[in-house]
């Protein structure tokens, strides 16, 4: 008999049992086998259970593969693995028992991406993959706890991700020399810790925000070669040792305790000369602790960001329950008595500019009539508008919806720079957008090749929501657009949007024959039913296209699904549908309760839509349509 309680022989076999086991054994014999199955478990468990948390490994397995497997990172796996095991060494990766707390991978020609699952790595206190290649924009999902975060010398594009707003440890972060682009969102506020921040050499713009005034333990500030307006006072009450704001585009002066700084760059600016008037410092940065500049994109977050979803349902309510008595801001709107300054062309030129508004110019043709790039030999790139003769009466009617068109001044709406009035020569001149239509990018090109990101997406929505609450809320009257479809939202360089064909609204007499299939609100099948909700309901569509990459109408489907919002708006509650109804183009890479956030945002537009369906149902019978909790929340609208 063999017995597990007395001491193995050298071979790591039992040794016989003794007589005094074996008369434990008879005498408890279930206890005995109990104890040793116990024990032949836990050697067995011992054997096979990795020593790093499996978090850790998922995230680290997500970031090699979107890396693309560098054969530089020795050690490493696409799946499973053992990084913090004995056994098993990972190139970069530092440990702590179980948990991965440092990952240097500094200069190792790394490329692609560092994928969507880094938020996982919770004790992860230094990140730095700076001198590398990777690319793309920066993700969401970062180390929430990371206490140095070095990206620098990159080629990572887009803007600053708002989840490094919530880390509370970070001591040092390195941007430097990276592609990135835009404002900086006002979100320094909550980074006590932070000594160290270096923005230099991306392409950064606009005024500092206001929240580095709470940066009190920042000793070093870096934000040279971007393009930074504005002035500087933000930073005069800071404690900092090192200052570089070289080769930007500041103004005013440098406040006083500033130029105490032994560490002091600030050329390439232009700086105002002479002393500064008496309490101008103090004031300039009371008025920029308004969180909101001129253009007025500060003050929410983007991208993936939940509460830059959260913002673009506040405007959505907002215009959804306007009342119409309620007094109006001019904040945007220019009134009667603002100059109007546009560029008179004549037709001779824009014919020359668009080639003879050759086919190969045209940008796109609607109801309104055609769009052409035009070109001049100074290297300006325009877009004009060219109506049909007989859309106007004359040059007077032309020249009063010129007036109306210029007095929209958005920073999310397309610019009007100039216009043509000649004798059956009527045009419209606008800025350019070099990315087109969202329309074009989101169906007519490839999606892998030209992706939109999550941050990107939510970005195109906040924005376009903004200049949509500009016309409902802020003109005086409202002004509806009766327009409003992906084709009409223009991207710039930056992928920013803009609104176009804002102000002829009398030319769609019949909104939904313009608007075309899959964007007409279920009211609009009456000219005189188009209320600023049908605007809202068109916009519900475009983030529909946004969440799901598909067009608004496609007969190529199956009847049940060719129109969008009808088959994908019951669904929209449904969070075990809503991850299967993401544009595939994604990769996953997005937050779910973001997306989950975007989609109540959806439903707010569409909400008439989703009235007329749940009418259909209780007509119908169609109790198993959908299920109780769908019901119950359509209910509630």
């Amino acid at each position: 008999m063999l017995c597990v309680g007395d001491d193995p022989l050298p071979s790591g076999r039992l040794r016989p049992c003794s007589p005094r086991c074996a008369a434990m054994a008879r005498r408890w014999p279930p206890l005995v086998v109990g104890l040793a199955l116990l024990l032949l478990l836990s050697v067995a468990a011992s054997s096979v259970v990795a020593k790093t948390d499996q978090p850790d490994v998922a995230a680290l397995n997500v970031m090699f593969e979107s890396m693309n497997k560098p054969s530089e990172l020795l050690g490493w796996k696409a799946s499973g693995g053992d990084p913090c095991g004995d056994d098993d060494e990972w190139k970069g990766i530092e440990c702590s028992d179980s948990s991965v707390t440092e990952i240097n991978l500094s200069g190792l020609g790394l490329s692609g991406t560092l994928g969507y699952q880094l938020s996982s790595l919770k004790s992860v206190t230094k990140f730095d993959v700076s001198k590398n290649n990777l690319n793309g924009e920066i993700p969401y999902q970062l180390p929430p706890n990371v206490v140095q975060l070095n990206l620098r010398g990159n080629a990572f594009s887009g803007g600053v991700p708002y989840s490094i707003s919530q880390m509370t440890d970070l001591e040092t972060l390195n941007l430097g020399k990276n592609q990135l682009s835009g404002q900086l969102t006002d979100m320094f506020s909550q980074l006590p810790k932070l000594t160290t921040m270096d923005l230099s050499f991306n392409s950064f713009s606009g005024n500092l925000p206001p929240s580095f005034q709470y940066l009190k333990n920042l000793k070093t500030l870096d934000v040279e070669s971007n393009q930074f307006s504005g002035h500087i006072n933000v930073l005069a009450k800071l404690s900092l040792e090192d200052l570089n704001v070289k080769n930007n585009k500041f103004t005013g002066w440098i406040p006083s305790k500033l130029k105490s700084i032994d560490n002091l760059e600030t050329g390439g600016n232009s700086w105002s000369s002479g002393p500064a008037p008496p309490g101008m410092e103090k004031e300039s940065s009371a008025g920029s602790s308004n969180g909101r500049d001129d253009s007025g994109i500060n003050g929410f977050a983007i991208g993936a960001m939940v509460i830059a979803v959260l913002l673009a349902a506040l405007i959505l309510l907002s215009v959804l329950r306007r009342n119409h008595s309620s007094p109006v801001s001019s904040h945007y709107y220019t009134d009667e008595s603002d100059p109007i300054s546009l560029m008179n062309h004549s037709s001779s030129d824009l014919q020359a500019a668009t080639g003879n508004f050759s086919s190969n110019r045209q940008l796109g043709q609607g109801t309104t009539g055609c769009v052409f790039r035009a070109k001049y030999a100074d290297g300006r790139v325009l877009a004009v508008k060219k109506f049909d003769p007989l859309s106007f009466s004359g040059s007077s009617d032309f020249m009063d919806t010129v007036n109306g068109i210029a007095k929209l001044r958005h920073t999310n709406i397309s610019e009007l720079v100039g216009y043509c009035s000649e004798p059956g020569h009527y045009m419209l001149v606008y800025d350019y957008h070099m990315n087109g239509s969202l329309y074009d990018f989101l169906h007519l090109s490839d999606a892998y090749s030209r992706p939109l990101t999550w941050d990107t997406r939510v970005r195109i929505a906040v924005c376009t929501a903004h200049a949509l609450e500009y016309l409902h809320e802020v003109c005086s009257p409202p002004v509806l657009h009766k327009n409003i479809k992906s084709s009409n939202v223009l991207l710039d360089a930056d992928l920013n949007p803009h609104l176009s064909d804002c102000g002829l609204s009398f030319f769609y007499e019949d909104a939904s024959e313009n608007l075309g299939p899959g964007y007409s609100a279920p009211e609009c099948s009456r000219p005189s039913a188009y209320v600023m909700k049908s605007d809202v309901y068109s916009f519900g569509v475009i983030m529909l296209e946004l969440l799901t990459g598909q067009k608004p109408y496609d007969s190529s489907k199956p009847r049940t699904e060719q129109c969008l919002v009808k088959y994908v708006a019951p669904q929209l509650h449904d969070s075990d549908a809503l991850g299967s109804l993401a544009d595939p183009a994604l990769r996953g890479l997005y937050p779910p309760k973001a997306l989950s956030r975007f989609a109540d945002c959806i439903a707010l537009c569409v909400q008439s839509l989703l009235r007329c369906v749940q009418r259909t149902i209780s007509n119908r019978g169609m109790a198993g349509y959908l299920s109780n909790s769908q019901r119950s929340d359509i209910s509630d609208w």
